[in-house]
């Protein structure tokens, strides 16, 4: 009785975190959230709590069922206290813990995160930041504690294991008797719990299991918890190939082997180089957590039409370059961001930097433009090796990489007074030295920067404080700061002599914190910009009504250079894809997101779950899945062709030609 008694104060402080994980996150989910999908939800709450409470109180449970009379001493019992109390108090930091960082990446924390920041030095300071901003979890954590300990049942027992006698005769019989039921009755009844489901029929339930609790894919996070996601990534294979078709019928719906249509002048697979005159430099700016919400170009709508947005410098640069109206990120992590658009793979399952499949041979622009003669660098003013972006750039082609090492190495700048005492060099200075350095590269080159700025913890230099003050949300002022660093480099870049004859691309790694409904939808939290800038006047500016996503740089980049070799891409190329034929695809927590023509399918990998006219209904109200069955099924057809060839590629090492 005392065990079951403690385990029900565990599932009380789980409930306790997740109101307050919805309370942190309510901007999140309050536009598309069904009040009548709550007790469905609760049933699945308390089906993943209570998988999650047993795996991780499985030795306690071990140390209060075990049929032993030794059990029964004080000092045993403290040890069981202490177990439960240690295990359980991690559990419910982590949780606590999520509530935070779950606005930035849409999804419980995974198993992943111990890769993802395995090179960072700076993670003691980013929790000590996160415990300031966040004082009130960490008052709910301290008193959520303490409850746990006041309330915890100790028993009577207060013999010591010198004094303590065993009973006697019948006694002794029905005392094992007695708890050897209880220690066999529990076995079973844990695993049916750990496993979610009490049939032969019933698979462990795992992450992606929480879509059949809930309306929409973002609020699997009031579903599960984090230590349950935690323990079932462990070991798991983040690939996995579905037997959807057959490989002919998927080649004919998809196939991510890109067969340039070039001229019969570049129908020379020996020759080195590009044509001279195709011959323009590449340079691709991936700026932090820069979504299409806060730019006012891309939403002159918003607002009743008053919306101004806080990149003035961006607008303008628009105005001369190829935009899309409905332009995606294909993942939530810097980490997502880096594959998606320097090698054209997206994030499908788990970060592709780590799973087994980033030991694959792999390609990218950088290495498809060595093959032309290109030399090729890449750019990131944090700590060399942080994030796995210099392993990934080698690995993908590029020659050399200039991280915060080689900027304070260059007397020319400002050294290491420039770091933001965090993450990176500060965006303004870094960008300077990322325009001062490619003027001495030989031409043609293709580079790729990676901004750090606009980002938590959501600071400007100490100069710029009283120009970018405080407003809307925190990251407004460092959006605003970013922006015109790029303007400054643009300025300083327009000087040098191989300003002309390059084409220039924007886009976000991912998107960040919101303020408007639309960009919290499920699709709406991947609203990147992809914008493509050639001074030279030669690509045709504008805004075209097409789907676009960070998949597509890559074969958009190597069409317009004309490039003439085979490749592999699972995006597409922007320039001689008709509008109407356009699309992007993500993937959120179990559910594959497929853009197309007016249609967003969501997909749970077996069948579709929702179909929304996204173009007109912008915050996802009105599902059409059953009134509009052929267009969700041949939607299905589409994705499964992608995810089938995604995964095969993956898992057979198909990632070049």
């Amino acid at each position: 009785m005392r065990f079951l008694l403690n385990l029900i104060i565990i599932y009380i402080a789980y409930g306790v975190c997740r109101v307050a994980f919805v309370m942190e996150n309510w901007g999140l989910f309050a536009s598309d959230f069904q009040w009548s999908s709550v007790p469905e939800m609760m049933h699945g709450a308390w089906m993943f709590d209570t998988s999650a409470i047993l795996y991780t109180n499985v030795l306690y449970a071990l140390l209060m069922l075990i049929p032993l009379h030794h059990k029964e001493t004080r000092g045993w019992q403290m040890t069981a206290k202490w177990v439960y109390i240690i295990i359980n108090g991690v559990c419910i930091a982590a949780n606590l813990a999520d509530s935070v960082y779950f606005k930035y990446t849409m999804r419980r924390t995974t198993n992943t995160i111990f890769s993802e920041f395995s090179n960072e030095g700076n993670i003691g300071s980013i929790i000590g930041v996160e415990f300031l901003r966040h004082w009130y979890l960490v008052l709910l954590f301290i008193i959520i504690m303490w409850g746990i300990w006041k309330f915890y049942f100790m028993g009577n027992s207060k013999r010591s294991a010198r004094t303590s006698s065993k009973p006697r005769g019948k006694q002794l019989v029905g005392y094992y008797v007695v708890q050897t039921v209880c220690f066999g009755l529990f076995i079973p009844l844990c695993i049916c719990g750990m496993r979610g489901g009490a049939t032969t029929a019933v698979r462990p339930i795992t992450i992606s299991n929480a879509n059949q609790y809930i309306a929409h894919p973002q609020e699997a996070g009031i579903v599960l918890n984090t230590p349950f996601s935690l323990i079932r990534t462990i070991g798991k294979k983040a690939f996995e190939i579905p037997n959807y078709m057959t490989e002919e019928e998927m080649n004919a719906l998809y196939s991510p082997v890109i067969i340039p249509n070039f001229s019969p002048s570049l129908n020379n697979s020996s020759s080195s180089l590009i044509p001279n005159s195709s011959k323009k430099n590449v340079v691709i700016l991936i700026v932090e957590s820069f979504g299409r919400e806060y730019i006012g170009g891309y939403n002159k709508w918003l607002d009743g039409g008053k919306y101004k947005g806080y990149t003035p410098f961006v607008d303008s640069l628009m105005q001369h370059s190829q935009t899309f109206l409905y332009s995606y990120c294909n993942g939530r992590k810097s980490i997502d961001g880096m594959p998606s658009i320097l090698s054209s793979i997206p994030m499908f399952v788990e970060p592709f930097f780590l799973t087994p499949a980033s030991m694959n041979d792999v390609s990218g622009i950088a290495g498809e433009l060595k093959k032309k003669g290109y030399y090729s660098a890449f750019f990131h003013g944090a700590e060399n090796g942080s994030m796995g972006f210099e392993a990934f750039a080698r690995k993908t082609g590029f020659t050399d990489y200039f991280g915060r090492t080689e900027y304070n190495a260059d007397k020319r700048f400002g050294g290491d007074k420039d770091f933001d005492g965090m993450w990176a060099i500060w965006d303004e200075p870094f960008l300077q030295f990322f325009a001062t350095k490619m003027s001495e590269f030989k031409q043609p080159f293709v580079s790729a920067v990676f901004t750090a700025s606009s980002h938590h913890p959501y600071k400007v230099p100490e100069k710029y404080k009283d120009i970018y003050k405080e407003e809307g949300i925190a990251i407004h002022k460092c959006i605003r700061y970013t922006d015109n660093a790029m303007r400054l480099f643009f300025e300083k870049a327009k000087t040098q002599p191989w300003y002309k004859n390059t084409l220039f691309v924007i886009t976000s790694d991912h998107t960040n914190l919101s303020d408007h409904a639309y960009y919290q939808t499920d699709l709406g939290g991947f609203c990147s910009p992809i914008i493509f800038f050639d001074p030279s006047g030669d690509m045709k500016p504008g805004m075209r009504n097409a789907i676009a996503q960070q998949i597509d740089v890559m074969p958009t980049v190597l069409s317009y250079l004309g490039y003439d070799r085979k490749y592999v891409a699972f995006g597409c190329d922007l320039l001689t894809t008709p509008d109407e034929d356009t699309w992007a695809v993500n993937y959120l927590n179990g559910i594959y997101q497929y853009v197309k023509g007016d249609w967003l399918l969501q997909f749970d990998g077996q069948k579709a779950k929702a179909l929304y006219r996204f173009r007109t209904d912008l915050l996802l109200k009105d599902n059409l899945l059953s009134k509009e069955p052929k267009v969700a099924a041949d939607m299905e057809r589409q994705v499964k062709a992608i995810i089938q060839s995604y995964m095969t590629r993956m898992v057979n090492n198909q990632l070049t030609n």
